[in-house]
């Protein structure tokens, strides 16, 4: 089994920002792409970021130019850099690892988080 665990949320005032973690731990014997997610209160979850094991990245138009990010392969862990928040950017924000618990696994089985809460202040 895969444990993916966030860190990182917290209480901000708008403008700030925070810095999410997420470590994947556990029976892994590898790990394809990695993304950020966030559900606001009465809201779809949505896709905010992801990043490929080649670290191609991709964003939802919202966040580009604010956001970043990033994962360290060595650790299996993926961050999400968020500057310039704004306060509709409240939500849980939840990590998604795409892994194999071994070599014998015949497709990616995605993973997610408990989610960390963020709160950003007008």
């Amino acid at each position: 089994q895969v444990q993916v665990v966030e860190s990182g949320g917290g209480l901000v005032q708008a403008g700030g920002s925070l810095r999410l973690s997420c470590a994947a731990s556990g029976s892994i014997f590898s790990i394809n792409h990695m993304a950020w997610y966030r559900q606001a209160p009465g809201k779809q979850r949505e896709l905010v970021a992801s990043i490929s094991s080649g670290g191609d990245t991709n964003y939802v138009e919202s966040v580009k130019g604010r956001f970043t990010i990033s994962r360290d392969n060595a650790k299996n862990t993926v961050y999400l850099q968020m500057n310039s928040l704004k306060p509709e950017e409240t939500a849980v924000y939840y990590c998604n690892v795409h892994a194999k618990s071994s070599d014998r696994d015949r497709y990616y089985y995605g993973y997610w988080g408990q989610g960390t809460q963020v709160t950003v202040s007008s």
